[in-house]
This record gives structure tokens, C-alpha cells and sequence, in this order.
């Protein structure tokens, strides 16, 4: 069993105002900063084998500090990365929710594919499913860090967690929030969602025994 640590990026001075999509250069604003170096301490004594990154910018310097902490480099993956706004790339997101198709985006993402050649968010949940598959197969028994965007953590947490995408929208993810998976067993399991505090579950103590392979606390059998 692989453990999957899903990390949105931390907040940039555009975040929540422009749909940014895979627009390069933007950094990371002082409280995402502050939001990147705070993983620091709340992965404190969570066992961290690997971590990957979408390849834009605000994701590769959230997870920066931690890889520095750890002594482990930041191995950047295309599968991660933010969506292909199109046409809607640097728009702000007053002048979208004007528009028709907003309501689709809203009510059937399913059905959306972003103007001017940009990517349908069908296609965008296969390719990051895939990569996450991908990663946790390259790493058995690890526990892996994954920094990504906020709506691939959602369209991944909804496939995993057996959800239509139709309804990804329900998932809230805050910026530097962590959620968890576990992949690799008969099933995938969605341990954790939206979590910006400790991680205090995750840490090896004579109190949590890990399971074999590294994955999340010793669950109690079901009788009867």
C-alpha cells in the first residue's frame, strides 16, 4: 500500500481572483510562502520517502522547504499539473461566471472542454489519475508527497473516492491543504480531505502501529 499526501499549492497574489491556468512565473506571494514552510512542521515526524510536483512554479516552491527538510529532491511530473484554461487562460474570474458556458462548468463539468483548445475535464481526471497510479506503483510501501493544483486534487479525490465528477465541486480544497490516499490494496481508500493543520495521525508511535506497508494506522476488524 502506497500512501499518497495530495498538497495544494500555497496561496499567490492571484489565487481566487484569475483563472491562471498554466500560466508560468507565478510565485508564490508571502503568505504561501509562510503556508510552504508551515509543511515543514506539520509533516514532523511523518515518514516522507518521495516528492513530486506539478512542474509550474507556486507547486514546485510549496513543497521546496519540506524536500530541503528531508534531504530529498522535488521530482516534477506533467501528469500534475494545472488544467489548459484555453482561451479562458488570465481571465478574471468575475468576467467567467458572466459567461453561458460558466453554468456548465458549474453543472456538468463532464461535458466541458475549455475554448480555444483547452483541456475537458474528463480528460484532465484520467491523465492525473493515471500519474498518481503511476507514482504509487513506482513506490510500494512509500509515502509519498504530492504537490498539485486545486481542481486536479478534486477531480482525483472524487474518482478515488467513487464520486461522478459531475459533483467534484462539493470537495473543497484550501490552498496548502493536504489530503491523503491510499492506493495499491484491492481498493483505493480516501483517508484524509482538506486538512490544514497537523498530521499527527500519520506519525509512527508506540500508541499508532503502522500496517506493514507503511500506509495509515492499523484499522479495527469488523465482526459480526
Amino acid at each position: 500500500m502506497t500512501t499518497l499526501f495530495l498538497v495544494r499549492h500555497g496561496l499567490t497574489a492571484q489565487t481566487g481572483r484569475i483563472l491562471y491556468g498554466r500560466t508560468t512565473g507565478i510565485s508564490l506571494d508571502a503568505r504561501g510562502v509562510a503556508q510552504a514552510a508551515g509543511l515543514v512542521d506539520r509533516f514532523d515526524g511523518v515518514r516522507v520517502t518521495a516528492i513530486y510536483s506539478s512542474p509550474l512554479a507556486r507547486c514546485v516552491q510549496t513543497v521546496e522547504p519540506l524536500a530541503a527538510a528531508r534531504r530529498l529532491s522535488v521530482r516534477t511530473d506533467d501528469a500534475l499539473i494545472e488544467m489548459d484554461a484555453g482561451e479562458w487562460t488570465g481571465r478574471t474570474l468575475g468576467q467567467l461566471r458572466r459567461r453561458k458556458a460558466w453554468h456548465t462548468v458549474q453543472r456538468s463539468p463532464s461535458a466541458f472542454a475549455f475554448p480555444g483548445g483547452g483541456e475537458a475535464f474528463t480528460d484532465a481526471q484520467a491523465r492525473v489519475v493515471a500519474g498518481l497510479e503511476r507514482i504509487a506503483r513506482r513506490h510500494r510501501s512509500g509515502r509519498v508527497v504530492v504537490a498539485t493544483h486545486g481542481d486536479i486534487a478534486r477531480i482525483a479525490l472524487a474518482h478515488f473516492a467513487a464520486a461522478p465528477l459531475d459533483e467534484f465541486q462539493r470537495i473543497v480544497i484550501d490552498t496548502a491543504a493536504v489530503s491523503v490516499l491510499e492506493l495499491g490494496g484491492p481498493r483505493p481508500h480516501v483517508v484524509l480531505m482538506n486538512d490544514t493543520g497537523g498530521l499527527g495521525r500519520f506519525r509512527a508511535t508506540p500508541d499508532a502501529p503502522w500496517e506493514a506497508g507503511g500506509g495509515s494506522p492499523r484499522r479495527p476488524k469488523v465482526r459480526g
